[in-house]
């Protein structure tokens, strides 16, 4: 059997920056399950063919689980940047609903404080990204391939 090739290089920065990341999509998710369950119902857009409160619940189950991640999976934290970018994504439409229908919630009570959260998500979806090494990973292999 082969071994498994060693994880990405990576920097004390972009592992503290995952670790953060990590503890906040932990917390993000518990609060899906127990404190906040029913802010986020309430922003769950009506559009969404399936019950609020399950939307709710299943989100929290993957920040958690996508936080786990991130914190205990060092040889895969690549594959699970992409994944929790790709979440990032997938939850960007409620996030622009929240805007566009005016929904209030986690303090976000005005129409310029909803867009300027809007703003934060690119930011987000580079954090997972940079965090877990892709941008470096990519340059790398770049790198090597490329003709001397």
């Amino acid at each position: 059997m082969s071994e498994l090739p060693p994880p990405p290089p990576t920097t004390r920065a972009r592992t503290v920056a995952r670790y953060v990341l990590a503890a906040a999509m932990i917390y993000a998710g518990f609060s899906h399950l127990f404190w906040a369950r029913q802010e986020f119902q309430a922003q769950v857009p009506q559009w969404v063919p399936m019950d609020a409160d399950g939307v709710v619940m299943a989100s929290g189950g993957v920040e958690i689980t996508l936080g786990l991640g991130l914190a205990l999976l060092r040889r895969d934290r690549v594959l699970v940047g992409r994944l929790l970018a790709v979440f990032f994504v997938l939850i960007f439409p409620g996030n622009i609903a929240q805007f566009v229908d005016q929904v209030d919630g986690f303090g976000l009570n005005s129409d310029t404080s909803r867009f300027v959260r809007l703003l934060f998500q690119p930011v987000l979806i580079a954090w997972a990204l940079w965090a877990t090494g892709i941008p470096r990973r990519n340059r790398q292999t770049l790198q090597t391939s490329s003709p001397a």
